[in-house]
């Protein structure tokens, strides 16, 4: 029940009608037993700041921050994370004294997802699909969790180039190659850990791979794609048909928003059993939808 002790939190986006997020907040609430309600907040590019200041003098406990805001969100925040800074955008905040502190709960998400998973990354070749904004936070999780190298395929060469920069420099070791997505028969034959980053394929899409060649899914014996709509994409159905294995984006969803809840609700426990439900919560209204 909503009495003078809810706290609120919400996710700012434009749009943000399609969100999940307030189906997966409201549940963790209610699972965990947290006096918690979570609201969507439609936010015009323009209001940014206005909306920042305005959660914080509305008490709200924190945000989650999406499309398009994830970059625009950070000149207005008393101090950003390591992750988050490294990454460039944001997509969580947490309210402490003076100001909003923000997060990048996406890579946290992703690597949490493929832990759960038993994906190891550490001395792995990998493939990158992807250089935006998403493609980062993965890039940053490979070379923070020594992949031994990874291959950056990207339709424009010019961005595959610049992510490898940065996440070389960072790191300080040359583990980021890049190469035009049509290059991807250049890639050393071997065994690899593929994470696929990109919007292709997804809903209504859902016909489409960044890669249709059968000799490329050879190459991967395990695989990530971030999108979650459709459950299984053209790209897993590739990877499995080559006889590797392959998860799809909808638990780095839900562990990302795990993490964020975390970060609001510190005494919060999650249970496996929990996790479960709320993965059958989000295929039931991901369903629905379609």
């Amino acid at each position: 029940m909503i009495n003078g002790k809810t706290k609120v939190c919400g996710v700012m986006a434009n749009p943000v009608e399609h969100s999940l997020s307030p189906l997966m907040h409201n549940f963790y609430s209610e699972k965990t037993g947290v006096n918690q309600i979570y609201v969507p907040l439609k936010v015009q590019g323009d209001k940014v700041e206005d909306a920042v200041k305005g959660a914080y003098a509305l008490n709200f406990t924190g945000l989650n921050v999406t499309v398009p805001h994830k970059q625009a969100v950070m000149p207005y925040l008393l101090d950003i994370d390591e992750d988050a800074r490294v990454i460039g955008a944001v997509n969580t905040l947490v309210r402490t004294e003076g100001g909003y502190i923000g997060y990048n709960t996406d890579a946290a998400g992703l690597k949490r997802a493929m832990t759960g998973a038993d994906v190891a990354i550490h001395n792995r070749s990998c493939i990158l699909i992807g250089a935006g904004g998403a493609s980062k936070a993965a890039a940053y999780v490979l070379a923070k969790e020594g992949a031994k190298v990874v291959y950056i395929l990207n339709r424009s060469l010019d961005k595959a180039v610049m992510l490898a920069d940065d996440i070389n420099g960072r790191f300080g070791r040359q583990i980021m190659i890049p190469m035009a997505l049509k290059d991807y028969k250049n890639i050393p034959d071997g065994k690899y850990l593929a994470i696929q980053t990109t919007s292709v394929g997804m809903y209504p899409h859902i016909d489409e791979a960044p890669v249709e060649d059968g000799t490329f899914y050879k190459k991967i014996d395990v695989a990530v794609d971030i999108v979650y709509t459709p459950i299984e994409t053209r790209f897993m159905q590739h990877v499995t048909s080559a006889g590797g294995r392959a998860l799809g984006g909808l638990d780095m969803l839900i562990y990302q928003g795990i993490i964020a809840y975390e970060l609001w609700n510190p005494e919060a426990v999650f249970t496996a059993e929990i996790v479960d439900e709320a993965r059958e919560l989000m295929i039931r209204e991901l369903e629905a939808r379609q």
